[in-house]
């Protein structure tokens, strides 16, 4: 049987907080992808970058749900229950990917 995500309710409309990792740019560091909350709008580098922001957003928080923020790609996923998600419906006012 197929997992399924038991937190999609908690998915907002969201304005992304940046137009790229919100903490490395604070910081002068660098990414390789995007990801973006959707409870908060945060966006946070991937788990592939060095400083793993998203996840560590969503260990900070306990903001279940991700999006990518990447050009072309529209997959969740939910940290807890492990899942992946067609984020493709998901509700952006804004950009829905960093330029």
């Amino acid at each position: 049987m197929a997992r399924a995500c038991t937190h999609l309710s908690q998915i907002r409309e969201v304005r992304p907080s940046a137009d790229g990792c919100e903490d490395c740019l604070k910081t002068g560091d660098w990414w390789v992808h995007l990801r973006l909350c959707m409870v908060c709008g945060h966006v946070g580098c991937c788990d592939d970058s060095p400083n793993k922001h998203a996840t560590k957003h969503y260990h900070a928080t306990g903001d279940p749900i991700i999006k990518s923020f990447e050009p072309d790609e529209d997959w969740g996923y939910c940290y807890p229950d492990e899942v992946a998600l067609d984020g493709s419906a998901w509700p952006i006012n804004g950009p829905v990917a960093h330029s």
